[in-house]
């Protein structure tokens, strides 16, 4: 008995850009950071008591550092939507940030070590992701 094999069609197969990946990630990991920095930098300010008491910090105050995580949560959260639109200023917004956050992240270490480690490791994924494959698509 003989069957019949199915026609074959020459359709395109789109092909998957190298690292699309990991800007895909650093888009998602952008965002999540931007509304965890949003929300800790409000309850850092707000005196919460999710924070360390009695820690002694580099520069200022745990206040302080709650104001440039509000600020960079919000610019976080920004890139994230350029990055996934592969902006070419979207990208070095977004590796700036992140490089600001890991900064903020280990001086505000004192108050919630565990978390700061945490976003400092997403912080340097997110900027690997993003120098390494977050050029424009080569032209074809």
């Amino acid at each position: 008995m003989a069957t019949a094999s199915p026609a074959r069609t020459s359709a395109p197969v789109p092909t998957r850009r190298e690292g699309s990946g990991w800007i895909t990630y650093a888009g998602t990991m952008l965002c999540i950071l931007g509304v965890l920095n949003f929300i800790y930098g409000i309850a850092a300010v707000g005196s919460s008591k999710f924070y360390a008491r009695g820690v002694t910090y580099v520069i200022s105050d745990l206040k302080l550092w709650g104001w440039f995580l509000i600020i960079v949560g919000a610019v976080q959260f920004l890139a994230a939507f350029s990055v996934w639109n592969q902006t070419s200023w979207g990208r070095w917004v977004g590796v700036g940030s992140a490089g600001i956050n890991s900064v903020i992240q280990l001086l505000a270490l004192p108050g919630a070590p565990l978390l700061s480690l945490a976003l400092f490791a997403m912080d340097l994924l997110v900027m690997y992701g993003l120098i390494v494959y977050g050029g424009r698509p080569a032209e074809a």
